[in-house]
Order: C-alpha cells, then structure tokens, then sequence
C-alpha cells in the first residue's frame, strides 16, 4: 500500500495488474497517481498555488486516461511509465494554463528605448 510519501515500483506494477485483471481502475491506483503528481509538482515554483494544483489535475487525468496502456510483460518498470505520463500531463496543464510563450520578448518602456525587458 503507498504511503502519503512514496510510491513504490512494485506496489504499483501489483496494482495496475490488478486493475487490467478487472477492466477497472482501484481507488489505490488513484490514490498512487495523485502522489506522483504531486511529488512531480515539487520540482518547479508556481505564481500561484492554483496553477500547481491545475497541473496536479491534468497530470492526474492523463493517467487515468492511459493508464491501460502500460504493458507489464514488456516492462517491469510501471512507475517510470506512469511517471512519464505524469510530466507529459504537467507539460498539456501548463500550455492550456499558458499557451506557448515565447522564450524573450522586449518590451520598451520608454520612448527613447532605454528600459528594456
């Protein structure tokens, strides 16, 4: 069973075969699924908790939505696979939020063009 901290490999693997076995995803496996997410959300800083907690969100609906993708006869490795749909589900949440922006941008704040952003 995953604790509030961590999630382990082969807690995970068990339990997405259980739920294959079944045709239907446990509350534990979502359970498993809101802890990578938000150990995932650790990793940048947010203006606003909102935006995290959104993120949180998208990255959460991925899995859900895939989750029946991971083979387990090909990979023993379920948490590198749902985490990569984690960071995919982060990167959807984070252009919906923001849409693309571009790396630089100057802005003149002056008419003389001396203050630049």
């Amino acid at each position: 069973m995953a604790t509030n901290h961590y999630v382990k490999n082969s807690e995970l693997r068990e339990e997405i075969i259980r739920c294959k076995k079944n045709d239907v995803l446990s509350e534990e496996a979502i359970n498993m699924f809101i802890i990578l997410a938000k150990k995932y959300s650790n990793k940048y800083q947010y203006m606003y908790e909102e935006d995290r907690e959104d993120c949180i969100s998208f990255a959460v609906m991925d899995c859900y939505l895939y989750w029946r993708g991971y083979d387990p006869e090909r990979s023993q490795n379920a948490f590198a696979y749902y985490t990569q749909i984690v960071k995919n589900g982060f990167a959807k949440g984070w252009r919906r939020l923001y849409g693309n922006l571009p790396k630089s941008r100057k802005i003149s704040l002056s008419t003389n063009n001396i203050y630049n952003i």
